[in-house]
């Protein structure tokens, strides 16, 4: 019995050890991924997701859908809530398992911003597709044909290394890993260089040099010893592994084809009437007897104080660190092009603004693109543009005009008064009231105020600039150097030359607005009886906003060393170049900023109101409907984050120049035709002349 008993638990027991066994060794190819999702708090854009891998064989690979996580990190950070992400696990053998997943969102701006986000991503899309390279013309790709074998510039500066010999020859093929050269440092301590990739040995310094005498200015990056070319170009990657494209958006193609097109239409009408644009602005033209409520200082004004905001200190920064310093060299340029669409949109805005009973003023591209296209018998396509451009500029006013000042505004102010923080509410309600307290009187107040405000917050902010500049003057060599190299000559891992080349022109056209139709809303109120005059004098526009402030933020960051510091935001970089000169210094930007974001609500608060009264008609009563709710939203833009939300209308801003400049075509030979006479009529002494200025006329006998 007990024989029986022991052979089928032998037979068992052997089965069960086998099974076990195998179970072990499988367990090698057989993996299990778990995904620990963490909602921190109730801010958006700040999941986490990290992942548990149980079986497969190490090294694991983690291919994550956010960029910005490498291949080796098994945890992702800065995912937004309540949207679909994945990763892809790669164990050593080859083995993957894809998971996608969705972090719960919670707090109602979680669930707001999620489910704005794919209007954005469709806006995007639309706004930023790239029709060049979806022809074939051109490969989008991103490739850099060597790699730098460098030294930090703190290990170099802190250990005073020496190159003591170099264990290749100039030309040799190496493979990654091999070793190249030996340095020796203070206290003989040694570093052996290692090729960075298989390739051709490019040696960039000889035996014997001290290894900080090579650096290159004010850099703050590693100091290349030699490179290895490749023998073929190699694609850059993303953390993630994604290749790296550098595309054309389609909406800056628009505006700066714009921008180019009616500069040779109008006969480099930016050069041959800048001088007269500066007459105007200085009064000299100025009839008090012409229909209008407002000066053309003050409509330049007016119209400046809208486009020289937040872009032009954190998004110059931005753009710089991205692109390098030769961003701000084809920033320059497009800026002097968009100059003449400036002068396009705003000569139509005077031109068919209606004016009613009690003096109210309706002008701006609604009436041009309504009106001028009726005129040429595309009624249809007028009244369908007109309402379009209503309906963005509406959304871009609460939004990119409004809660994105207040927003950015109160996040630097309360990083230099932290009294401030976690009191974004109170700080919009203050805001609103003091915004309120100009935009309730109409177009005259909001005049009034931007002609005070406009030229004091831009003299404050290039005099810091300059006051920065001059104590790092003797980096004046290097600095022309690096912005007319990088223009030139990019270096791959900016994006190359193409790259470089769509960042500094991207920067500008968002800057100046050009082309965008909102200076012709303030332009359309201008006491004239010339639309030409209004034109000539918006020319001043995109000089003070892009070619002088934006790129006096340039020059800082470049003087200064900063735009190669990663790792801050936009502002911060400003903020850094200016504490590095003066410690106090970043107060001035601060209090430049607030005045930047202040003037900035004021104008769009006039721009998205007429656009309210174009499509629900001229009553008083909507329009102190329009102004309680744009001052509603500038608390409501200081107390949340609204990432997905500010984005969408930034987007609004730039989708205006679809409508607007489609017209502008349109109506190109009339503003052609209009300029000719108006030339004729100053040649020949026929305009009126402010009686201030007549003795710098008179012609003596």
């Amino acid at each position: 019995m007990f024989k029986k008993r022991l052979f089928p638990t032998l037979l068992l027991s052997l089965i069960t050890t086998v099974l076990m066994a195998q179970d072990r060794g499988g367990s090698v190819g057989k993996m299990m991924v778990d995904i620990m999702l963490t909602n921190p708090s109730k801010e958006i854009n700040n999941g986490i997701a990290e992942v548990n891998v149980k079986g497969g064989k190490a090294p694991y690979q983690y291919k994550w859908s956010n960029p910005q996580t490498a291949l080796d990190e098994n945890r992702a950070t800065g995912l937004i809530e309540g949207m679909a992400h994945s990763v892809m696990v790669t164990d050593a053998e080859g083995n993957s398992i894809s998971k996608t997943f969705k972090l719960r969102a919670e707090s109602i701006t979680e669930v707001f911003n999620s489910n704005v986000q794919p209007a954005v991503d469709y806006l995007g899309a639309i706004l930023f597709w790239d029709p060049f390279a979806a022809l074939g013309v051109y490969d989008p790709v991103v490739y850099n044909d060597k790699s730098a074998v460098a030294v930090t510039l703190e290990e170099a500066i802190n250990q005073n290394y020496k190159l003591v010999s170099w264990l290749v020859h100039e030309g040799d093929q190496v493979v990654k890993g091999q070793k190249l050269a030996i340095l020796k440092g203070d206290n003989t301590k040694e570093l052996l260089l290692y090729a960075t990739a298989d390739g051709v040995v490019e040696q960039v310094i000889e035996v014997g040099t001290l290894i900080s005498d090579i650096r290159d200015g004010l850099s703050i990056s590693p100091i290349n010893l030699a490179n290895i070319v490749y023998d073929s170009p190699k694609p850059l990657l993303y953390p993630n592994g994604d290749t790296r494209t550098s595309t054309i958006p389609f909406i800056v193609i628009w505006l700066i084809l714009g921008s180019i097109f009616f500069t040779f239409r109008l006969k480099f009408v930016n050069i041959r009437g800048f001088l007269h644009s500066i007459d105007l602005a200085k009064g000299k033209y100025d009839d008090p007897n012409a229909p209008g409520t407002i000066t053309h200082f003050q409509a330049m004004a007016t119209a400046t104080s809208a486009t020289v905001g937040l872009g032009n200190i954190a998004g110059v920064a931005v753009a710089i660190s991205l692109g390098g310093a030769g961003a701000t060299f084809w920033m320059f340029t497009a800026g002097f092009f968009a100059m003449s669409l400036k002068f396009a949109e705003c000569t139509l805005g005077v031109k068919y603004r209606f004016i009613d009973k009690e003096g109210r003023i309706f002008g701006g591209p609604m009436n041009y693109l309504r009106y001028g296209l009726e005129k040429r018998n595309l009624k249809k396509l007028g009244k369908f543009l007109a309402a379009l451009f209503a309906v963005l500029g509406i959304g871009a006013s609460f939004g990119g005009g409004n809660m994105l000042q207040s927003n950015q505004a109160f996040k630097i102010v309360s990083e230099q008064l932290p009294f401030l923080q976690e009191h974004g509410f109170w700080f919009g309600v203050a805001f609103a009231l003091l915004v309120g307290a100009v935009i309730i009187g109409g177009i005259k107040s909001i005049a009034k105020f931007t002609g005070k405000v406009v030229p004091f917050m831009a003299i404050l902010y290039v005099l810091g600039c300059l006051v920065v500049i001059g104590t790092n003057i003797e980096n004046m060599g290097w600095a022309v150097r690096s912005i007319i190299d990088g223009a030139f000559s990019a270096q791959a891992m900016k994006g190359g030359f193409i790259g470089v080349l769509i960042i500094g022109l991207q920067r500008a056209a968002f800057s100046s607005e050009a082309g965008v139709g909102s200076a012709a809303i303030a332009h359309s109120a201008s006491k004239t009886n010339h639309p030409i005059a209004d034109g000539f004098t918006s020319l001043v526009e995109p000089f003070i906003d892009t070619m002088l402030v934006c790129t006096m933020t340039a020059l800082v960051l470049i003087f200064t060393g900063k735009h190669e510091v990663h790792g801050l935001g936009g502002v911060e970089l400003t903020s850094d170049a200016f504490g590095s000169v003066v410690s106090w210094f970043p107060m001035v930007l601060a209090i430049a900023v607030l005045l930047f974001a202040f003037s900035t609500m004021v104008s769009w608060s006039y721009y998205g109101m007429r656009s309210w009264s174009y499509l629900f008609g001229r009553s008083k009563k909507l329009e102190m409907v329009y102004k309680v709710l744009y001052l509603l939203f500038i608390v409501l833009g200081a107390s949340v984050s609204l990432g997905a939300v500010l984005s969408f209308a930034d987007m609004m801003i730039l989708a205006m120049s679809f409508p607007n400049i489609i017209g502008l075509y349109i109506l190109a030979p009339e503003i052609s035709a209009d300029m000719k006479v108006y030339w004729e009529k100053l040649k020949q002494g026929k305009l009126y002349i402010n009686p201030k200025f007549r003795k710098d006329v008179e012609v003596p006998n």
